[in-house]
């Protein structure tokens, strides 16, 4: 399982998840961050940083939030 980013990422862009990433995952996009579910170690350094909260675990994404996992796999050519 990996670490979803958010709605809330979504026009705050933020970036602190990005400089405590051990694995360097996550990627800047056009309108968020991504995290790279096949590169996540699954190590939650970014939830802690994220000063909106936009980071989530894959498993617990409400059904609303399921989207952003899809557009996270699209950015980074999983799917």
């Amino acid at each position: 399982m990996a670490f979803v980013i958010t709605q809330p990422c979504q026009g705050e862009q933020a970036g602190e998840c990005v400089d405590v990433c051990p694995v360097d995952c996550i990627e800047k996009g056009e309108d968020q961050y991504y995290i790279n579910p096949d590169i996540c170690i699954d190590c939650g350094a970014c939830v802690s940083v994220c000063p909106v909260d936009a980071i989530v675990e894959e498993y617990e994404l409400m059904p609303e939030e399921e989207p952003y996992l899809e557009k996270a796999e699209k950015f980074f050519g999983n799917i």
